[in-house]
C-alpha cells in the first residue's frame, strides 16, 4: 500500500512540475488517471461522501435546465442520479455554508444578517457542532478544499479547528482566481490561500482556482485508502465574481454577445470539466462504487455578472425563488431509484442529519437540528419529512417603509424582512430584494426589448406582505395575500413562533486589527485572548508570513505568469 501511495504522489508531483500557471492540461491529467490501475481492496461499508458546493450558479445555468451553457458532466451525473427540483438553500454565501455545516437555521446561530465580513470579529459560533466533526467521530477522514467563508478572526474559527483533518483553500468570500489576493478597500489588501492554518505561499503556482482545487482534491483521493471512509467537502470559488477564466474556454461561447454572460458560461464549462476529472478520480482510485456525490449551488445566480435564474423571479441576495431555489442533485451507485426527479421539499440544513445517518454516526437530541434525514425521500422517492422551511428572519435588514404591525394583523411587524414556506404556500414580508424576472434575451447587446420592460414589477413599492402558492405558481407572478387573509394570518403566527426561538444577531463592526498589513500581508486570525497563542507566538507567525511572502514574490518573478486580455 505504501508503494502505491508513493507512486501516486510521484506521478502527481511530476505532473504539477510540468505545468505553468493556469495552463494545466486536463487531457494529460486524464491520461495519467486512465493509466492508473486500481489495486485497492473492497471499500468500507460506510459510504464515501463527496459534497460539491459551487458558488453563485444560477437555476438556469446547467444544461438540463435548458441553458445554452454546455455542462455534459453535470447533465450526465444528474440524469443517472436524482435531480432535486424542490431544493432550497440560502440567498448568500455564509448563510448557506453555516446551515450546511450545522443543520441549523440562521436564527439559531445568530447569523441572520448578511455574510461574515473578513474585517469582522465573527465566525460560525464555536458552540455549534459541525458536520465534519460528527463524521470524524464516526470514523471518517475529513478533508476540505476550497472556499470557507465562515469567519477566521481567531484560530478556533479555522476549518481545521471545526472538524476537518485538512484544509486547502481560501478563507474569504471572493478573490482573484489566479493571484489569490483580495482587497476590502483602500489599504486593506491581502493574500488568501491556506494550507491548514498557514498561508500557502510555497504551494501557490498561480493556478486558476478551479483547476487548483480539483488537483488538490484528486491528490487527497490518491493518498487515501478507500477501505476507510472519507468525507471530502469541495467548495469551489467558481462561478462567483470576478469573472476570470482561462482563455481557451471562451472559444466555445463566441456566439454569446454579452461579455459577462460569455465569461460566466466559460467559467461554468471549466467547472463542469473539473467535476468530470473528480468523478474519474473517484473511479480510478476505488471510491466510486461506494460513494455518495452531492452537488449544490450555495445560492441563486447574479444577473449583473452573467448568472441566470430564469424563469424564476429575483436573484442572489433575495428571498424570491431565484435567490434560494438551487441547482442540486445526488449521484451514487447506492441510490435505489436512479434516473429520477425528486419533487420532495429539501433544504440545505437537511444534509447534516442525512449524511451523518448515512455515515453511521450519531445524532444527539441536544444538537437541536432544524434539518431532516431526507435520504429515503431522495433514494426511494418517498414523501419528504420536511413540510416547511424558515427561509430567514432578519431583524436588522432595511425595514419596509409601509410595513407595520397593522399590516400584519397585530401578529407580526411586516416591516421586518422574513420569508417562510409551509406546504404549498410561501409568505414574504419586509423587503425581499430585487424582484424582477430576467429573461435570456437580456444577455444580448441589443437595446432592452419590450418584453424585458414588461417583466418588471412597478406596483410593489407600497407592499410589505406577499403570499404565493409556489406549487401552482413557482415563478411568483400571482400575489394571493389579499385573496387568502386567513392563510396569511396563520403563516404570520408561524413566523412569530419561530422568532421566539431566535438568538441575538451576531454582526459586529469592522475591526481595524483585521488589516492584512498587520499580519504579514495575509488575511488570517488576528484576535488574541488568553486561550489563543501568546505574543511571542504572534510575532513568530508574522515573521513566518513575511519570509514566506518574500520567497513567493521571488518565485513569482521567475515564472512571469502571463495573462490574456480576456481573462
Amino acid at each position: 500500500m505504501k508503494m502505491i501511495h508513493f507512486s501516486v504522489l510521484a506521478s502527481l508531483f511530476a505532473f504539477a512540475s510540468s505545468t505553468r500557471g493556469y495552463q494545466m492540461s486536463w487531457e494529460n491529467w486524464n491520461g495519467n488517471l486512465q493509466n492508473r490501475v486500481n489495486e485497492y481492496e473492497k471499500p468500507t461499508t460506510q459510504p464515501h461522501i463527496i459534497f460539491i458546493l459551487v458558488d453563485d450558479q444560477g437555476f438556469r445555468d446547467v444544461g438540463y435546465h435548458g441553458s445554452e451553457i454546455k455542462t455534459p458532466t453535470l447533465d450526465m451525473l444528474a440524469a443517472q442520479g436524482v435531480k432535486l427540483e424542490n431544493y432550497y438553500v440560502q440567498p448568500l454565501c455564509s448563510p448557506s455554508r453555516s446551515q450546511l455545516l450545522t443543520g441549523r437555521y440562521q436564527i439559531h446561530t445568530g447569523l441572520q444578517h448578511s455574510v461574515i465580513r473578513p474585517t469582522q470579529a465573527n465566525c460560525l459560533p464555536l458552540e455549534n457542532v459541525t458536520l465534519p466533526l460528527k463524521l470524524r467521530q464516526a470514523g471518517y477522514a475529513t478533508h476540505m478544499v476550497g472556499k470557507w467563508h465562515l469567519g477566521f478572526y481567531k484560530r478556533g474559527c479555522m476549518p481545521t479547528q471545526r472538524g476537518f483533518d485538512t484544509f486547502f483553500g481560501s478563507l474569504l468570500g471572493s478573490g482573484d482566481y489566479y493571484s489569490h489576493f483580495k482587497c476590502e478597500g483602500p489599504g486593506m489588501c491581502g493574500y488568501d490561500l491556506y494550507e491548514g492554518e498557514e498561508a500557502a505561499w510555497e504551494q501557490d503556482r498561480g493556478q486558476y482556482s478551479t483547476v487548483m482545487f480539483t488537483q488538490k482534491a484528486v491528490n487527497i483521493l490518491a493518498q487515501h485508502d478507500p477501505r476507510k471512509p472519507i468525507f471530502l467537502y469541495l467548495a469551489f470559488q467558481a462561478v462567483h465574481s470576478p469573472l476570470q477564466v482561462p482563455a481557451h474556454y471562451l472559444e466555445r461561447y463566441k456566439s454569446i454577445p454579452n461579455l459577462h454572460r460569455r465569461k460566466y458560461a466559460a467559467m461554468v464549462s471549466c467547472l463542469d470539466e473539473a467535476i468530470h476529472n473528480l468523478t474519474l478520480a473517484l473511479k480510478r482510485y476505488g471510491f466510486y462504487d461506494n460513494a455518495v456525490i452531492v452537488y449544490s449551488s450555495d445560492n441563486g445566480g447574479q444577473p449583473l455578472v452573467g448568472g441566470s435564474n430564469w424563469p424564476l423571479r429575483g436573484s442572489k441576495a433575495t428571498y424570491w425563488e431565484g435567490g434560494i431555489r438551487a441547482v442540486g442533485f445526488v449521484h451514487s451507485p447506492l441510490l435505489l431509484n436512479k434516473g429520477t426527479r425528486s419533487q420532495g421539499l429539501i433544504h440545505i440544513t437537511d444534509w447534516f442529519p442525512t449524511l451523518v445517518s448515512l455515515g453511521e454516526g450519531t445524532l444527539d437530541e441536544d444538537l437541536n437540528l432544524d434539518g431532516y434525514d431526507v435520504w429515503e425521500a431522495i433514494s426511494e422517492g418517498r414523501t419528504s419529512p420536511r413540510q416547511e422551511i424558515l427561509h430567514n428572519i432578519d431583524p436588522i435588514y432595511t425595514k419596509a417603509k409601509n410595513g407595520s404591525w397593522k399590516a400584519g394583523y397585530g401578529i407580526w411587524n411586516t416591516a421586518i424582512r422574513a420569508a417562510l414556506r409551509v406546504g404549498h404556500w410561501k409568505l414574504l414580508t419586509g423587503v425581499p430584494g430585487y424582484s424582477d424576472w430576467v429573461p435570456p434575451q437580456t444577455f444580448s447587446n441589443l437595446p432592452l426589448t419590450n418584453r424585458w420592460h414588461n417583466e418588471r414589477i412597478r406596483g410593489d413599492s407600497g407592499k410589505s406582505v406577499w403570499l404565493f402558492n409556489i406549487t401552482a405558481d413557482p415563478y411568483e407572478r400571482v400575489d394571493l395575500s389579499l385573496r387568502y387573509p386567513r392563510i396569511v394570518k396563520k403563516m404570520l403566527m408561524r413566523l412569530a413562533q419561530y422568532n421566539r426561538t431566535a438568538i441575538p444577531v451576531r454582526y459586529p463592526a469592522k475591526d481595524s486589527r483585521s488589516n492584512p498589513n498587520l499580519n504579514g500581508g495575509v488575511w488570517g486570525p488576528w484576535y488574541k485572548d488568553e486561550k489563543d497563542v501568546n505574543g511571542d507566538d504572534q510575532e513568530t507567525n508574522l515573521l513566518t508570513n513575511f519570509l514566506a511572502k518574500k520567497r513567493w514574490k521571488k518565485k513569482s518573478k521567475k515564472k512571469k505568469l502571463k495573462r490574456t486580455p480576456e481573462e
